[in-house]
């Protein structure tokens, strides 16, 4: 038996000695074998995990997702307290000073007249913080792990306050019908397709941004939309008595267009 006080209640404190006994001899095997790279894909698990209960607007499931990705947070910070490097209390200190540092109308002597000027400012004190001297600076720092249509919208927003960017959405429609074009000639000759391809999906992006719709979003939803159409074409093939895989993709294409109007 550990030497742990039971509670009714508990708090981050007793949270984060949870954690240590875990990691500690005599605790779990598994929870102490672990490293930042063995449980890194956990925490990005965690992170969407709380947004899907974000999502649906679920405070109970939201609670316990957000105690999830706690977890990983304390988890990462006792890796590194047992390697002598920080502990939680450091990690908390940097985000407070970064919080006070970032918000100067708020513990400092700078008026701002709404958000906007609030956002301006956060993104210079930003780049001074980090030393991005230049525009490229700042676009080479968005990280490289957020999902991709995410990461292209963040280096896009950041070249558009450089001046880098089209006047309005016709540019990059324009722009767009190119990239498809290109894709199409490199299908063709079956050279930098995957190239080509990328392109095409960093403009859908840039198109995205001028609709000021999300492109995860945009993207999940059709994703989802063609699930729907998917189980309707297949429920139409079973009242037929029959299976999808045996059916010609002319048949398919048949049901296709009577699940889109249902």
């Amino acid at each position: 038996m550990v030497d742990f006080q039971y509670k009714d209640s508990y708090d981050v404190r007793d949270l984060e000695e949870i954690v240590r006994i875990l990691r500690a001899p005599g605790g779990c095997p598994w929870d102490a074998e672990q490293t930042h790279e063995s449980i890194r894909r956990n925490f990005l698990e965690e992170a969407y995990e709380a947004v899907e209960a974000i999502d649906e607007k679920n405070p109970d499931h939201l609670k316990e997702e957000l105690g999830d990705v706690l977890l990983q947070v304390l988890f990462h910070a006792r890796m590194e307290q047992e390697a002598g490097r920080f502990n939680l209390d450091d990690v908390a200190d940097g985000v407070c000073k970064k919080l006070i540092y970032r918000h100067p109308h708020v513990f400092g002597d700078v008026s701002v007249t709404g958000t906007g000027e609030v956002l301006t400012n956060w993104e210079e004190l930003k780049r001074k913080e980090k030393g991005q001297a230049t525009n490229t600076d700042a676009l080479d720092a968005v990280a490289r792990s957020l999902p991709a249509l995410w990461r292209a919208e963040k280096v896009q927003k950041k070249a558009k306050k450089a001046g880098f960017d089209w006047p309005d959405i016709s540019g990059a429609l324009d722009k767009l019908s190119e990239e498809l074009e290109e894709l199409k000639t490199a299908v063709a000759q079956g050279t930098n397709v995957e190239e080509e391809l990328g392109d095409l999906l960093f403009s859908a992006v840039n198109v995205s941004r001028f609709l000021k719709a999300d492109p995860e979003v945009a993207l999940g939803k059709a994703t989802d939309k063609f699930i729907s159409r998917f189980a309707k074409v297949e429920a139409l093939a079973a009242a037929q008595n029959q299976a999808m895989e045996g059916m010609a993709l002319e048949e398919l294409d048949k049901l296709w267009e009577r699940a889109k109007e249902t």
